[in-house]
């Protein structure tokens, strides 16, 4: 199972979830800039994500969630990371 980054994230971006993650699996960081600029959330990818959850609790809009707790309203952010990482990864 993975993490997912949803609605709340939106506009606000804060990178705390990046610091903790062991796998570097959240994208785009601040060392991204161009990215990190163009995109209007971040991204965890599910592939390389180890669901050890370091994320979310650091999170300071609630935004990440286990793939299976992420609300109804929401679920569709489990798309939408997925897809990210399928268009970077051509």
């Amino acid at each position: 199972m993975t993490y997912i980054i949803a609605e709340p994230c939106i506009g606000v971006k804060d990178t705390a979830c990046v610091d903790v993650c062991p796998v570097d699996c959240i994208h785009p960081t601040k060392n991204e800039a161009e990215e990190f600029e163009k995109e209007n959330k971040l991204y965890i990818d599910p592939e390389e994500c180890i669901d050890c959850g370091a994320c979310e609790p650091v999170c300071p809009v609630e935004a990440i969630f286990e793939e299976a707790a992420v609300p109804d309203k929401w679920k569709q952010f489990i798309q939408i990371d997925a897809d990210w990482y399928k268009k970077k990864k051509g």
